[in-house]
């Protein structure tokens, strides 16, 4: 084989450096276009994918439903499971309902491995030449469109186009580079670099029949350059280029495939860092999944009888080893979805050992007021606890945003310290709570109590949304005591007309939360609408007041936002009340 080197002449070495420099630059088009295709496709289906995914809340199969459809649109499981640790983490979605649609994903991604297969089967030249026009289309669709939505069509167009040229780029160059004959000095002479590789591969047992430890070398190579480039897409791209110029046989590529799918969890479990306890475990219950599925087919798979009657049983009706590998990668993730389905409060369970609770948590088994977690033996008192739970957090937020108001109007901050102990004591219950609600939906909870149970991660979290206005305002008050700024008596009586509403809104909130009573509704509504109302006539009085020049910029910008503030705060307490409808109708 040195020799062969050796009696290679420059331009021949430059023929294989090109073919090398095309495949990485394949690679390079390839991951490109998935990412713009994805990216474009989410911001023109951006609003109803994200409603889509919040509401993926019905049952199991809906979440797994919902994930794949997701997933299919956005062409990246990563993607997805990165927006589904992003929905846990501001309590959008229960860790419980993530996992669902978790698996989901990852029957959705599979539908990159059939465009990549589309692009390697008969006739790749014609079906290239298509999609490349179809990029250069969206080229001009992207730089002569007007509206939005053109340009996000335009660079779906561009990006799809973009993988099959890369696709294509791919083959074509691991084609020229595994050649088994080159021409040298116009001689057929054995390809020096193919051998190389080919050898490479037999020194470290990688031949066509794969032995028991030769898989985990194949798996974790697969698991390793998925976790480095991000991309499970491309590694799967890559497998299916080699396996298509018989460089790799299927059975090789399989292990690599379902190495992918646990290399991709690298981008989920990355994107969890410096979120919340539950947002960590959504990310370890993606690894967990990808990971007990790969071991179920591996274990069988290593025996050879397995594997390569598997490999015989799809050659026999699937020509194309790249269509192999596509509805291989369907056929593991389908199964594995069925086969763990049911099994989903384990998986929660054991993502939630593997992630401990914050240390700064009250420990399991340190109630609150009235949350104490032997309750989880009987779910239905759990419950209806952790409505009281919620609502003394309620009070405790509520009481903290009037103290804030008292300070800014008396401008005294005297009862900051009161203040932030408050503040912190909503802060721990805020976490405790999530927690014990975790732990309540691991149990055999009927559907309308897991209703409550995904409405109240809801409610929680726009009880801590209001704490926070609460301190904005505290804020506001310090700053106007510090640069001495002053409201007229005028903006006074508005922001207590407008405390006088959310006061009144607070009342039939608790009353409509508390009772689960929709007969307040009307009410709520009727108030929250009054805030909204009294922020526009906040805002236009503060026009009219620095139109006659009584009011310095200074405090016309703490009014307008304090106005805000009072208003959002509204908003979230509307949404408490708004969360009984989701199980009201069941409650007798």
């Amino acid at each position: 084989m040195s020799f062969q080197l050796l009696a290679l002449g420059v331009s021949d070495v430059l023929k294989i450096v090109n073919e090398f420099l095309l495949l990485l630059g394949g690679i390079a088009a390839f991951i490109i276009g998935m990412n713009l295709m994805g990216n474009s496709l989410e911001k023109a289906a951006g609003k109803p994918m994200r409603r889509l995914m919040t509401k993926a809340t019905k049952n199991r199969f809906v979440g797994v439903a919902t994930g794949a459809a997701v997933t299919a649109i956005v062409t990246s499981s990563s993607a997805t499971t990165v927006m589904i640790v992003g929905f846990v983490n501001v309590g959008i979605m229960t860790l419980l309902q993530a996992t669902s649609v978790i698996m989901g994903a990852n029957i959705g991604t599979t539908v990159t491995a059939f465009i990549t297969a589309i692009s390697t089967t008969g006739g790749e030249l014609q079906i290239t030449s298509i999609f490349a026009f179809l990029a250069f289309v969206g080229v001009l669709m992207h730089m002569l469109g007007r509206r939005d939505m053109v340009k996000y069509v335009g660079s779906i167009l561009s990006g799809l186009g973009l993988i099959f040229i890369g696709m294509n780029t791919m083959s074509v160059s691991v084609g020229g580079l595994m050649a088994e004959k080159i021409i040298v000095d116009g001689e057929a002479v054995a390809n020096p670099i193919a051998e190389a590789v080919k050898q490479l591969f037999m020194a470290i047992g990688l031949g066509k029949d794969v032995l028991t430890w030769e898989i985990v070398v194949l798996f974790l190579l697969g698991a390793l350059l998925t976790g480095l480039m991000q991309s499970s897409a491309a590694i799967t791209a890559i497998a299916i280029s080699l396996a298509s110029t018989n460089l790799i046989s299927f059975p090789m590529a399989m292990f690599i495939v379902l190495g992918t799918n646990v290399g991709t969890c690298v981008t989920a479990l990355l994107s969890s860092l410096g979120t919340s306890v539950n947002a960590k475990r959504t990310a370890a219950v993606h690894f967990l999944f990808n990971l007990i599925g790969s071991l179920i087919f591996i274990i069988p798979l290593s025996v050879p009888v397995v594997g390569n009657g598997l490999a015989k049983f799809l050659q026999s009706f699937i020509p194309s080893v790249s269509w192999q590998i596509a509805v291989f990668h369907m056929a593991f993730n389908l199964i594995t979805t069925a086969l763990l389905l049911g099994f989903q409060k384990y998986l929660v369970k054991l993502a939630c050992l593997l992630v401990k609770d914050k240390k700064d948590e009250k420990p399991v088994g340190e109630e609150t007021e009235t949350l104490d977690m032997r309750l989880l033996k009987t779910p239905a008192i759990a419950v209806g606890q952790a409505r009281k739970e919620i609502m003394r957090m309620g009070k405790e937020a509520f009481a903290n945003y009037k103290l804030s108001l008292e300070m800014l109007l008396s401008g005294d901050i005297s009862g900051r310290a009161e203040f932030d102990e408050r503040e912190k004591n909503i802060n721990e219950n805020n976490r405790y709570i999530n927690s014990f609600l975790v732990k309540l939906s691991l149990g055999d909870v009927g559907e309308n109590d897991e209703n409550k149970i995904s409405s109240f991660y809801h409610v929680i979290s726009d009880l801590e949304r209001i704490g926070d206005y609460a301190e904005n305002i505290v804020e506001y008050a310090e700053r106007m005591i510090s640069s001495e700024i002053t409201f007229s008596e005028h903006a006074m009586d508005e922001i207590r007309e407008m405390d006088l509403h959310l006061t009144e809104l607070y009342k039939n909130v608790e009353l409509t939360f508390g009772g689960i009573n929709l007969s307040y509704m009307p009410k709520v509504e009727a108030e929250e609408q009054a805030t909204d109302d009294m922020n526009a006539k906040m805002q236009q009085s503060h026009l009219r007041r620095v139109t006659e020049g009584r009011c310095t910029a200074e405090a016309g910008a703490i009014f307008l936002q304090l106005a805000l503030n009072m208003e959002r705060i509204g908003d979230h307490m509307y949404n408490i009340a708004n969360s009984v409808k989701s199980y009201a109708h069941s409650v007798r």
